[in-house]
C-alpha cells in the first residue's frame, strides 16, 4: 500500500482551462483506431424506437477464417472502446485495460481477434445523447430516450452479426460491463461459448440504486444541465459541476474506506489548513477526479448510462435471477473483489452459485475496492489467461 506523504503529494490541483460543455466524440474530431458500424434501427425495451444506430468499435489481432477466435470485451460506466493502446489523435486517455489485452497479455492479441465496442448510449462515437438527432442534426440531447441493458446488448448483437461473428469464444466485461456480458450470455446464450463476469451484479440492488439515484440528482441539479440541452453552450458553461459532483460520489463506491484512510487519513492538501476553508488531501484527491472525468466525458451520457445500470436486471420477464442464470450454457468466470463496496462479493457469488457448472468464485484480494479490477493486473490476469485457455478456437 502506498504511504501517505508520497501520495498526497500526487493529487493534483484543477485544470485552469475552460472546459468544452461536453467532451463527447463528435463528426469531425480524430477518428483515432475506431471502426463505425451503421446498424439500422432499434426498438427499444422500455419504449418508442432509435431510427438508426452506430456503434464505434475497436478492434485487435486478426480474426480466424472461421471467425471462432472473437472475443468481446465491454468497458464499465465511464470507459469507451480504447481498451488497450497509447493515447493519441481522437483517444485523449490511453487504454483503460491495456494490461489484460494486448501481444502476450492475458488475452494475447497475437491468437485472439478482441473486439470492443463503445456502448450504445455512450459519448465516444456510438449512439448517444450528444449524437444527431435525423430530423434536424442536432444533438438528441433531451430527446434521447431510455436505455436499458438489454437495449444495448440488442445492438451489440447486430455488430456480431455485421462481422460475420457467430458465436464469442469470451465475452468479458467488469462493473457495468460485466452487467452487458451476463446480458449477452442469457439473452444469446449460444453465441457465447466463454463468460468472465467481474466485479459485477446480475441485479442492480437497493443499496446501489440509491448511489445512482444520489448521483443523478447532483448532476441534473446543475443549472448549467438546462434540461440535457446544454450542446450550444460556450466552453466552460457545461454541467461540469454537476458530472464532477456525480463522479466524486462514485468514486467513493469505487475505493475502499481502508484505502482512503491508509492512504490520505486526516493529512491537509499541501499548504491548504482545513480550519481556514482548506481543504484534506482526500478532498483534493476527490476534486481531481471530478474535473477529470468533466473533460473527458459527456454528462447526458453519464445519466443514461447510469438509468440504464439503474434498471439492470436478468431476472426482469424470465422468471427471475435464478431462473436467467440457468439458462447460461457458457463456461462461466465469476470474479468478485473483496473490498468492493459497490458491487459486493455476496452480488458475484449468487451469480457463480446460479449458473450451471460455473467454476468456483474466484476473488481479488485487495485493499483499492471495486477499482481493484483495473489495478490488480497481476492476480486478475492469470485468472483470465487460466479461463480463455481452455477455450478452443475451434470450439
Amino acid at each position: 500500500m502506498p504511504q501517505h506523504h508520497t501520495d498526497t503529494r500526487r493529487v493534483r490541483d484543477l485544470d485552469v482551462s475552460l472546459p468544452r460543455a461536453s467532451s463527447a466524440w463528435r463528426e469531425g474530431d480524430p477518428v483515432g483506431g475506431r471502426t463505425f458500424a451503421d446498424l439500422g434501427p432499434l426498438a427499444l425495451e422500455a419504449d418508442g424506437l432509435l431510427p438508426s444506430v452506430r456503434l464505434a468499435y475497436e478492434t485487435w489481432g486478426t480474426l480466424a477464417p472461421d471467425h471462432s477466435n472473437a472475443v468481446l470485451v465491454l468497458h464499465a460506466l465511464t470507459g469507451d472502446a480504447h481498451v488497450t493502446g497509447d493515447a493519441g489523435p481522437g483517444h485523449p486517455t490511453p487504454g483503460w485495460w491495456s494490461t489484460l489485452v494486448g501481444p502476450g497479455a492475458p488475452i494475447d492479441t497475437d491468437r485472439w481477434f478482441v473486439v470492443a465496442p463503445n456502448v450504445l448510449g455512450g459519448c465516444q462515437g456510438s449512439t448517444g445523447p450528444a449524437s444527431a438527432h435525423p430530423d434536424d442534426g442536432r444533438p438528441w440531447g433531451s430527446r434521447f430516450p431510455q436505455l436499458t441493458v438489454r437495449d444495448q446488448v440488442a445492438a451489440e448483437l447486430r455488430l456480431a452479426d455485421a462481422l460475420g461473428i457467430r458465436s464469442w469464444a469470451l465475452v468479458v466485461g467488469a462493473s457495468m460491463g460485466g452487467q452487458r456480458a451476463l446480458e449477452w450470455a442469457v439473452t444469446a446464450p449460444e453465441r457465447v461459448r466463454a463468460l468472465a463476469a467481474i466485479a459485477t451484479s446480475a441485479q442492480t440492488s437497493g443499496d446501489q440504486i440509491a448511489s445512482f439515484h444520489t448521483q443523478l440528482t447532483a448532476l441534473t441539479a446543475d443549472p448549467r444541465f438546462r434540461g440535457g440541452d446544454y450542446y450550444d453552450a460556450a466552453d466552460g458553461d457545461g454541467p461540469h459541476a454537476g458530472l464532477g459532483l456525480a463522479r466524486q460520489i462514485a468514486h467513493q463506491t469505487y475505493r475502499s474506506a481502508e484505502e482512503l484512510d491508509t492512504r490520505f487519513g486526516r493529512f491537509p492538501q499541501g499548504g491548504e489548513q482545513p480550519l481556514s476553508g482548506g481543504r484534506f488531501a482526500v478532498q483534493s484527491y476527490l476534486d481531481h477526479h471530478g474535473d477529470k472525468l468533466a473533460r473527458r466525458f459527456d454528462a447526458n451520457t453519464y445519466a443514461v448510462l447510469t438509468r440504464s445500470m439503474i434498471t439492470h436486471d436478468i431476472g426482469r420477464d424470465r422468471g427471475g435471477v435464478e431462473a436467467a442464470l440457468a439458462q447460461i450454457t457458457a463456461r462461466t468466470l465469476v470474479v468478485a473483489v473483496d473490498s468492493d463496496r459497490l458491487f459486493l462479493p455476496a452480488q458475484s457469488a449468487r451469480i457463480a452459485a446460479g449458473v450451471p457448472g460455473a467454476a468456483p468464485l474466484r476473488t481479488l484480494h485487495t485493499p483499492y475496492g471495486h477499482d481493484g479490477f483495473l489495478i490488480e493486473h497481476e492476480q486478475l490476469g492469470p485468472i483470465v489467461r487460466e479461463h480463455l485457455e481452455v477455450v478452443e478456437p475451434s470450439e
